[in-house]
This record gives C-alpha cells, sequence and structure tokens, in this order.
C-alpha cells in the first residue's frame, strides 16, 4: 500500500475545506491532543513518567499542546506548561483556558529569559512536549527561539515533538538552523516530506501518523513513500546464465579501477546472469582476482563497431564509475555516450563522472537512461551549490528532470526517485555515507533491471539497496565498507 506525502499548503488548504464544512477548528485541536495522549498513556506507564514539561509556542500547534497538558493532568500526571506570549487565535485562548480550568501549572518564558532559571525549573522533568512551532515555519529563527531549542534539547527525559519537531521545515526537511531533537514525533493529518528527506530524519526519530479527518478529492500528494518490502518473482527450473540479464560495467580509468569492481560485484549479488566489465586493461588481473566470473574487455580497445556489437548482447549498463574527468576520459564519455542514449533496448544507469561529463554536454536523455547524482553531482549539474541542493531536494530533482529528461534518483538521507512519480526512500543509514556505495547502487539498478525491465520500478531497487545497507549496519554503522555490501544484497534479493 502506498503512503502519500504532502507539501504543507496541501495540509493546510485541506483543514480549510473540513472548516467550511461547519467542522469544528477547536474540535479538531482537542482531538488531535487527546489522540496523542491515548497512545502516550501506554507508554508513560511503561516508563514510569509522572512528571511532564508541555513547551507552547504562539499558534495552534501550541494549543495542541495546551489540550495536551490539560488531558494529561486529567489522567493524574503532573503536568507544566512553558508559555509563551500568546497569539490572537481564539481558539488558541480556550485551549490555554482548558489547560487552566485541569490546574495545569504554567512558567512563562518571554525574551530574554534566564537559561539558568528555566533550566532549575525543568531538571527533574521525566518527558518533554513540543508545541512550539507547526508545519507553517518557514523563516530561520530568532535568536531567543534557538535559545529556546536548545535548552529543549539539553535536557533529559523522553522528547515528543507534536505534528513536525519545531524549527524543522516541513518540505524541506532542513533545520532554521536548529531544530527539536525529538524521540518520537507524532505528525498530524497526513506525512508531510521535510519528515523524510534532507535532515528531517536526524531531528524525526520515530514517526506516528495521527489520522484525523477523511480525505477529500482535491488533496494531491507531492510524493509517495516507498515500499518496506518487496518480493521479486520466483525463478523459473529450467533457467540459466542467459535468462537473468547480462549487465555489462563500463569505466575504470587507469587510476580508479576499484569503482567498477564494486558496481559489477553488486550486479551479480543481484542476480545478474552475466556481468562484463570494460575498464582499462591494468585493472584485469585485481578484477580477476576477487571475480573470476567476470568477463573483461578493454576500454581502450574498443572503436565504434565494437562497441555497438558488445551493446547488442547486453540488457543493462553502468557508465561513468571511475571513469575520471581528464582528456582521456571525456574522448570515452563521448565515444559511449550517445550511443548508449540511442540504444532503446538497453536500460542504462548514468553515474559520477559520466553525470560529470553531463553537465558540460547540457544533453537530453531518454527514458530508458537512470540517473543517479549525490548531492554535490546535482549541484554540478545544475550550476550551484550542494547546500542549494539540499536546502530543497524535491525542488532539485524535479529541476533535473525538466532540464536533462530522464529517470533521476537524488541521493542521500531521505533519496528521492523521480520516475512516473516522486518517491521518497524511507530506508538506510548513516553508514551508508561512505565512498564506493554510489557505485553498489548503480549496479543493482543495472543488474535488477537487466533481469525485470519494466516488471520492477526504480524507487524499489533504491529500497533494495537501502534496505542492504541496513542489513549491514546491524552490527554497527561507523565503518561500514560498501565492499561488504555482497552478502546482504542477496539477502534482501532473496526475502531475508
Amino acid at each position: 500500500m502506498q503512503r502519500s506525502v504532502y507539501h504543507s499548503s496541501e495540509i493546510q488548504a485541506w483543514e480549510q475545506r473540513w472548516f467550511a464544512q461547519q467542522n469544528s477548528s477547536l474540535g479538531l485541536m482537542r482531538q488531535a491532543a487527546w489522540t496523542i495522549v491515548q497512545q502516550l498513556l501506554p507508554q508513560f506507564e511503561q516508563k514510569q513518567i509522572k512528571k511532564i514539561a508541555v513547551w507552547c509556542g504562539q499558534g495552534n500547534n501550541a494549543g495542541d499542546g495546551y489540550f495536551i497538558a490539560g488531558y494529561l493532568k486529567q489522567a493524574g500526571f503532573q503536568v507544566t506548561a512553558l508559555t509563551t506570549e500568546r497569539g490572537p487565535s481564539p481558539d488558541l485562548h480556550r485551549a490555554y483556558l482548558f489547560a487552566q480550568s485541569q490546574n495545569v501549572s504554567f512558567v512563562d518564558i518571554e525574551t530574554g529569559f534566564s537559561e539558568s532559571k528555566v533550566q532549575q525549573q525543568f531538571e527533574y522533568f521525566e518527558c518533554h512536549v513540543d508545541a512550539l512551532f507547526g508545519i507553517g515555519l518557514n523563516r530561520e529563527l530568532s535568536q531567543d527561539w534557538q535559545r529556546i531549542i536548545h535548552l529543549f534539547n539539553v535536557q533529559t527525559g523522553l522528547k515528543i515533538a507534536v505534528d513536525i519537531p519545531s524549527g524543522l521545515q516541513a518540505n524541506t526537511g532542513q533545520a532554521l538552523p536548529c531544530a527539536i531533537q525529538a524521540d518520537q514525533t507524532f505528525t498530524l493529518l497526513g506525512y508531510k516530506a521535510g519528515l523524510f528527506t534532507g535532515q528531517g530524519k536526524q531531528f524525526v526519530s520515530q514517526l506516528h501518523l495521527v489520522s484525523l479527518i477523511p480525505q477529500d478529492d482535491e488533496l494531491h500528494p507531492i510524493a509517495q513513500l516507498s515500499p518496506k518490502s518487496l518480493t521479486l518473482p520466483q525463478r523459473q527450473a529450467f533457467g540459466h546464465k542467459g535468462s537473468y540479464g547480462h549487465v555489462l560495467v563500463v569505466g575504470g580509468h587507469a587510476d580508479m579501477g576499484g569503482a567498477v569492481i564494486m558496481a559489477a560485484e553488486a550486479a551479480f549479488h543481484a542476480g545478474a546472469g552475466k556481468v562484463s566489465v570494460v575498464c582499462h586493461a591494468k585493472h584485469h588481473s585485481s578484477i580477476l582476482a576477487r571475480a573470476p566470473n567476470m568477463m573483461l574487455r578493454d576500454i581502450n580497445a574498443l572503436n565504434s563497431e565494437a562497441i555497438q556489437q558488445l551493446l547488442s548482447h547486453v540488457d543493462a549498463v553502468c557508465f561513468g564509475m571511475g571513469l575520471g574527468r581528464d582528456d582521456w576520459a571525456e574522448q570515452i564519455f563521448q565515444q559511449w555516450f550517445e550511443l548508449l542514449n540511442q540504444s532503446t533496448h538497453l536500460e542504462v544507469v548514468l553515474d559520477a563522472d559520466g553525470l560529470w561529463f553531463l553537465a558540460k554536454e547540457k544533453q537530453k536523455l531518454n527514458d530508458h537512461i537512470y540517473a543517479t547524482p549525490h548531492s554535490g553531482e546535482a549541484a554540478t549539474l545544475l550550476g550551484c551549490t550542494a547546500a542549494d541542493i539540499e536546502q530543497d531536494r524535491i525542488a532539485a530533482i524535479h529541476r533535473l528532470r525538466a532540464t536533462f529528461a530522464g529517470q533521476w534518483v537524488l541521493k542521500g538521507s531521505g533519496s528521492l526517485v523521480l520516475e512516473d512519480k516522486l518517491y521518497i526512500c524511507t530506508q538506510g543509514n548513516a553508514g551508508m555515507g561512505t565512498g564506493g556505495m554510489g557505485d553498489v547502487l548503480a549496479g543493482m539498478v543495472a543488474s535488477l533491471k537487466a533481469q525485470f525491465h519494466n516488471q520492477i520500478a526504480l524507487h524499489q531497487i533504491v529500497s533494495l539497496h537501502a534496505q542492504a545497507g541496513d542489513v549491514l549496519a546491524e552490527s554497527g554503522m561507523r565503518g561500514l565498507q560498501a565492499h561488504d555490501m555482497g552478502r546482504a544484497i542477496y539477502s534482501v534479493v532473496n526475502g531475508g
């Protein structure tokens, strides 16, 4: 089942349509708070939590916080609300009065507050609830607000965020410039993109969706979450190596042989029947020493006719890994790229230095080309900085598609995949931020596309790659190596 992801403006418009049908905004606020409290009560009992601080800001998110504080007080907890100057919203005022009527304790916190004084008042709480900012935040926080968020983050105890960790931009996943570090996030109505991509995963941690109102026909997602599980078709008993696709890996400058090895090994571990490597001949003995089942060709010994003949016998091509960026590499790129782009029977993965030359050539890609940049490579393609890409990853991948056509993966935390629609990968881990992981992904894409073509989607392959990374990280993320991915890939493609 697909899980939809929305822009914050879509969520807000959805709410307004609900209210226009004579549904109560105050009632929705109460319902949100009550639902969250009911989910928290078993946790509080298990963890023996009795003393709770609810940090309330100035908008409707604070109203959720006041109702949460009141309901927790009704349930017998010791509750204190940390309050700021309240905005003009009537609903927010009513929520405040409700908390007051339940004998919730209040501590006012204003600009210029004494951190040491507040710290003394809050140091004994066992749980802190963040209801400072909601999904409407789109500006950099003032120094005073940054100090408040820092103070929240240094507290001990369980940290709960309501809707989105305060300080996190709901649509981009960027901190503005800091955000609440939650242990759990209870997001309201629908998923927001910033919970899953960019820096979002760092601050959100365990995510719960609180569904409160029915969807309507005017609600449109901006993305889907990639599936968490995928079962590949069973192999037929009479299959042979020619039944499972032939992958060609092309790259390997004289000074860079490792990338083609990792891509080729990943292709085999993902199930390709045959794998050939075209690279500088100086790497051939190293490749055969690691994987004697690979077939090899000297990249310097192939003219256009030989390349065309070779391409006619394969199903998928990885191009660009370890290619280099010198005059020799540019000549190889020009020799191969047009043939790959125009070969309609091929599935082609364009990665690494292949993307660097694409940025120079500015050529349009056909639909069978899968381009897989990280943010630095995307920045080169779009003529900006990596920081610009990370400021709005979703906008960046749409710009890549509009500029170059083809199908795209923007790698990173919460990898984005743009094919028929936009997908966000929710799996993977920080240990995968190591050299060679992109080469492994390229090999997996080529392998699984060679085997299944349109029967498997690009976003599904990205998810399998992320799952393999999670398998590899089961004993720890630090020191994880891309060349160890083989057994993990083997496990996930076989349903392990």
